[in-house]
């Protein structure tokens, strides 16, 4: 896969002292769709900057699409569409006249019906004469996505673009991110929304303290870290688990009425057998069976309770 942003050994420590990235290495595919994934300080949002070149590294270089992003800060920056987390917009100004404004910045002509249909694929087209001070949160959200993609840039970045949206906005947003990466634009977003990430992105990335825990492909992420669990439904709850299957390290949940027991989803050999003859051999009568599968939460979650 070609790579479009290669960023090699990025840190950013502030006059405070703190250091909100350590060392971050990460290669970014054309056409993909990155989710960024950290709590709260994790260091996303500066990263997201430092790439965009408005946070200035203490060490370390960030190349889009091979140019470097200080040295070569305009030819960089003409490539990427940037969508804030904050909503940064003028109150007086029209919707139209803000994203025509925002294409005019990156010194490319007019073209009327590039931007019409992005506002009809933002459902913005109707609103295009409305003043910005008009528009609810989740419109102007919209807006600064007309905005960052106004110059047709390849790489589009979404710092948190859900975060305050209604469901339906929100599932709105997610289609023309998958139309946009159809069309071959790269897109790496921030968010907390896990299930967002789980259902679109290509590939996962989880930041913590400033660093770059991992970087996996989503699928193979959940396979190598993912837990599946066979809960086992009992037909009469018991008080406690017999001895003759407490080797099998399984759990009593439910008051009694259910055997909940976790396995490895890359072993050769999951123990489901034995511990069901076991179980028979005990003399428990089964009612039902099923098993669940962590899901991209549960694999964050444990990442992060992991790194300090």
């Amino acid at each position: 896969m070609q790579t479009i942003v290669s960023i090699d050994k990025l840190s950013k420590t502030y006059a405070s002292g703190h250091q909100a990235l350590k060392k971050i290495s990460l290669d970014i595919y054309e056409g993909e769709i990155l989710a960024l994934l950290g709590p709260n300080g994790a260091g996303k949002t500066t990263l997201i900057s430092a790439i965009c070149g408005i946070v200035t590294p203490t060490s370390g270089t960030v190349k889009i699409s091979g140019h470097d992003n200080i040295s070569q800060f305009r030819k960089a920056r003409e490539l990427i569409g940037l969508v804030p987390q904050e909503l940064t917009l003028g109150a007086f100004e029209t919707v139209w006249n803000t994203v025509n404004f925002s294409r005019g910045l990156f010194g490319l002509k007019k073209n009327t019906a590039y931007l019409e249909q992005l506002l009809k694929d933002l459902s913005l087209f109707d609103k295009k004469d409305s003043e910005l001070r008009e528009l609810s949160g989740g419109m102007k959200r919209r807006v600064l996505i007309a905005k960052a993609l106004s110059h047709e840039p390849r790489i589009l970045f979404l710092d948190e673009p859900t975060a305050g949206v209604d469901v339906e906005l929100r599932k709105d947003m997610w289609k023309m991110v998958s139309r946009l990466r159809e069309s071959g634009v790269t897109i790496i977003l921030t968010t907390h929304y896990i299930e967002e990430a789980e259902a679109i992105a290509d590939r996962v990335g989880v930041i913590n303290g400033g660093e770059l825990l991992l970087v996996e492909d989503k699928q193979s992420l959940m396979q190598s870290f993912g837990r599946k669990q066979l809960i086992v439904e009992l037909r009469e709850a018991i008080d406690s688990i017999p001895s003759s299957l407490q080797h099998h390290a399984v759990e009593l949940v439910d008051g009694g009425q259910r055997l909940a027991y976790t396995y490895d989803t890359l072993s050769e050999h999951t123990g489901i057998t034995v511990l069901l003859q076991d179980i028979s051999a005990a003399g428990l009568s089964l009612r039902d069976l099923h098993i669940t599968q962590s899901s991209l939460e549960d694999i964050f979650v444990d990442l992060v309770a992991d790194k300090p």
